[in-house]
């Protein structure tokens, strides 16, 4: 053995000791420090190399907690199946928190050898990034659009360590005729056939601000956006756009996205989204009201506005 690897016997058993002295016998950093004759700064270091590590993993309980107030009266009010707030978020987290309580949400619902299917967007990328990391179980997700690129590109590397299953196909293509001709695809069609399958879906949705993922991922254009918004459209789910009564916006790019229709989510058992913002009110709103979401990932800003609808209504003149 070589001192190299002495060194790094070394470091493994004393990331060991301070995050079993800090974590399970429960002594202050100070304490730490003052035991083994190093800075405080040094065990802070050492405590977060033990996370990234994975010699210390947490698990939050999701599924059997005890729901705190906010989460009981937006399930009550809504009549949704389950509501997760996350207790604190900033706003330029909050796609990256959003993502990682769903995956902690999911480990704990599904079983082994499930099928999930997911929609795109930077929320679901931190999704998966989030679940690929921690779960130890076998776990296969199939994607509920088109759009390779846009996966791999929120995803990252986190989807290859997953079992996956991507629509070959653009999530937007240039008609509707060569939209249906792809559909037809059997390498489409056999994907398609995977999504009727899950029984747990989790997307994410979209609003209508100037910075929504679909103008900055360039999937639309200005021009196509503002027109969409000009008729109506709260935000999208799935690449479906559709207006403050849940209804599907009368454009032709409906007919030219590859995507699961929203009437066939409904079989799921479990139809989780994970949204949150002011600016997203408006189609997390409708989907809660419409059938089209019964599991609701959010934040507590976001969270505190679903419960004061009315009064948010009628000061943003929205519906």
């Amino acid at each position: 053995m070589d001192f190299s690897e002495k060194d790094e016997l070394y470091k493994d058993s004393m990331l060991y000791k301070v995050a079993w002295l800090y974590y399970i016998d429960g002594l202050t950093q100070k304490e730490i420090a003052e035991k083994l004759s190093v800075s405080r700064m040094k065990i802070i270091k050492m405590l977060e190399e033990s996370r990234k590590r994975k010699i210390v993993r947490f698990h939050f309980s999701t599924l059997y907690r005890n729901k705190n107030t906010t989460e009981k009266q937006l399930i009550h009010k809504y009549q949704l199946k389950d509501v997760f707030v996350v207790p604190w978020s900033s706003s330029d987290k909050l796609p990256e928190n959003l993502g990682q309580a769903t995956a902690m949400y999911l480990n704990d619902l599904i079983q082994d050898d499930s099928l999930v299917g997911v929609g795109y967007g930077e929320t679901m990328g931190a999704f998966l990034k989030n679940l690929s990391k921690m779960t130890d179980k076998n776990v296969s997700v199939v994607s509920m659009t088109g759009g390779v690129m846009p996966y791999i590109k929120q995803i990252g590397n986190g989807i290859i360590d997953l079992k996956h299953y991507l629509i070959p196909a653009p999530l937007i293509v240039s008609n509707k005729e060569l939209a249906g001709a792809i559909m037809n695809e059997k390498a489409v069609s056999d994907i398609m056939d995977m999504t009727k399958e899950t029984k747990v879906v989790v997307t994410s949705l979209g609003g209508m601000e100037e910075n929504s993922t679909v103008l900055r991922t360039r999937l639309l254009t200005t021009e196509r956006f503002k027109k969409l918004k000009s008729a109506g459209a709260i935000g999208d789910m799935l690449m479906h756009f559709i207006d403050k009564d849940g209804h599907l916006v009368d454009d032709e790019i409906e007919e030219r996205i590859i995507s699961t229709k929203l009437e066939d989510l409904k079989i799921n058992d479990y139809i989780i989204a994970a949204a949150g913002g002011e600016e997203k009110l408006s189609i997390i709103h409708t989907a809660i009201t419409h059938g089209l979401v019964n599991v609701l990932i959010t934040d507590e800003v976001t969270a505190e506005l679903l419960l004061g609808a009315n009064e948010w209504k009628e000061q943003k003149n929205t519906y």
